[in-house]
């Protein structure tokens, strides 16, 4: 089974299938499944807009609304996990994931399905210790502060996850498990992004509770986003079912980033739909009791030797759902429009008002299995006047709202306002966006590679000596004599010059087909001239908890 894994995608819809049909059509190979890392914007109208917690400069419509309305089709199955520039009140209609248009799901908080035989789990948005111990307090309106805090991870979902007992093959997080970046290059990412250092020290970059869920389920394959950058690790385990985790983060959507991988994979299964996890569901099922809409703190068991079998469910318990379902756990293909679309033809002339809508997907789960729209719940105990209503699809009696909210969050849209580039060697060969695979290493004035080296066990080794591979965007020209690799590279000509090079003898990820995603068919216009530009990005603030300083 061929996937593909994109970074953060910033609603770039319409470049990345394009990109991943020129892949198709030059390897002469389908892509059966595309996993999406986050920042997707479901964007649906300009209302839509204004609950994404982005800057007003960067509110823009994309094209994820082509494919809500029907004009467009994925031509993938997509499953995507959410980050932190969503459009949040679109996605709360689907807290235990749905369909967000025909072909591409949205995985919810947090959820584990199966796609032929390969069982995938997601957990959506970015850890924040202020809001990690409460509950899932927000709905529209946000104000300046839950349009930010909606999307930060809670200990409920994180604690479902860790009541799973059947190995997980494929991990998605938006942000990076804490430690990650120990098992790989770590000095060449610092080489990178060097503001990374204080937080890597400190080891407060990342997301503490997706580490205890690596550590806990010891997937095969982790992939991450958030950071903006490509970076590779192995994590060992201790247990000889499941000795190690494949960690990959990719960047975002831009020309000559690292913003796309190919994964090759066994599946158990010629026919490529989404099921529902049984398990999943009784687990789903068996701690609705300990779900909380409320601000407060929610304290939950932890989760000891005995994994709380009161939660995890029993044999008997699979058999019931099994049962629920006629043995059946395909998900239904029943996706609905519950929103006004966006029309840039025929633009209301008054201004939509914001409205809370129950997706009729969320509606249909929670009464198979008896649990909480969480809402539902947060609406029928609301002071407010705000009511979920159902959409008929008549624009004109609605208005657009105007509630803008400033966000000065972590990662911002535009890499100018968060980060410091490394400036490059003024030499032809400093923007070669080619990949080459290197077994033994870039000669050693090679500054300024962005590649990732890893050896097995995921420890930084000696370069010239290492037997094993890392993907070199510069390409060390070695010859053919010192680098027997070279000789894979095709430069057959396609319309966008990406090459699409098969490493038949790596030794980490010879899953992963090295991509050069700098394709024209997804270039964007934008300046690609070296610059040391200014670093204004606060990163501690990310993950501070409580008791370090302000809430956020």
């Amino acid at each position: 089974m061929r996937i593909a894994i994109e970074g953060c995608a910033h609603g770039e819809l319409d470049k990345i299938y394009e990109t991943l049909g020129v892949l198709e059509e030059e390897s002469d190979k389908k892509i059966d499944l595309l996993l999406i890392c986050g920042d997707f914007q479901s964007v649906r109208n300009p209302t839509d807009l204004e609950c994404m917690a982005v800057p007003p400069k960067y509110r823009t419509m994309n094209t994820f609304y082509k494919y809500y309305s029907g004009e467009k089709v994925a031509p993938i199955l997509t499953i995507f996990i959410g980050g932190n520039h969503e459009a949040s009140n679109y996605l709360s209609e689907l807290p235990y994931g749905g369909w967000v248009c025909p072909n591409i799901y949205y995985m919810g908080y947090a959820n584990v399905v199966n796609v032929a035989g390969i069982r995938i789990a997601g957990l959506s948005g970015i850890y924040k210790g202020n809001d990690y111990l409460k509950g899932h307090f927000e709905y529209p309106p946000y104000d300046k502060s839950s349009i930010k805090s909606v999307y930060h991870i809670r200990n409920i979902d994180v604690f479902r996850l860790k009541l799973l007992k059947n190995p997980v093959d494929i991990c998605l997080s938006h942000d990076w498990p804490t430690s990650v970046y120990n098992y790989g290059n770590k000095e060449e990412l610092l080489r990178y992004k060097p503001f990374f250092r204080d937080e890597m020290e400190s080891n407060k970059l990342g997301s503490p509770p997706a580490e205890e869920l690596l550590s806990k389920l010891k997937p095969r394959y982790w992939f991450s986003a958030h950071l903006h950058c490509k970076f590779a690790a192995v994590i060992p385990h201790d247990d000889e079912n499941r000795p190690e985790t494949k960690f990959l983060a990719l960047d975002k959507c831009l020309p000559g980033r690292g913003f796309l991988q190919i994964l090759d994979i066994d599946s158990k299964s010629d026919t490529v739909h989404i099921e529902y996890d049984p398990e999943w569901l009784g687990i789903l099922k068996n701690t609705n009791s300990l779900l909380s809409t409320s601000r407060r703190y929610n304290f939950l068991p932890s989760i000891g030797d005995d994994e709380h079998s009161e939660f995890s469910p029993s044999d008997e318990e699979i058999v019931l759902l099994t049962k629920l379902y006629g043995g059946n756990f395909k998900v239904p293909e029943n996706f609905c429009v519950t929103a006004p679309t966006f029309n840039s033809q025929n633009m209301p002339k008054n201004k939509i008002m914001l409205q809370t809508y129950r997706n009729p997907q969320t509606a249909a789960i929670c009464t198979n299995l008896d649990i909480t729209d969480p809402l539902v719940s947060l609406l029928s105990n609301s002071k407010g006047s705000l009511s979920i209503s159902d959409f008929s699809g008549t624009e004109s009696s609605m208005t657009y709202s105007s509630m803008i909210s400033e966000n000065m969050d972590e990662i911002s849209m535009n890499d100018e306002d968060v980060e410091s580039e490394i400036s490059r060697n003024d030499t032809d060969d400093a923007f070669n966006d080619d990949f080459f695979i290197d077994k033994v290493g870039s000669q050693e004035d090679n500054k300024d590679s962005e590649d990732f080296i890893i050896d097995k066990k995921g420890h930084s080794c000696d370069i010239i000596e290492s037997d094993d591979f890392y993907i070199d965007k510069i390409g060390s020209h070695l010859s053919a004599e010192t680098n027997d690799i070279s000789e894979n590279i095709t430069n057959s000509h396609i319309p966008c010059n990406t090459p699409v090079i098969e490493n038949k003898q790596a030794d980490v990820f010879p899953e992963i087909r090295a991509v050069n995603s700098s394709a024209d068919v997804c270039a964007m216009e934008e300046d690609l001239t070296p610059c040391l530009k200014p670093f204004k990005r606060r990163n501690y603030d990310l993950y501070k908890s409580q008791g370090d300083g302000e809430n956020n």
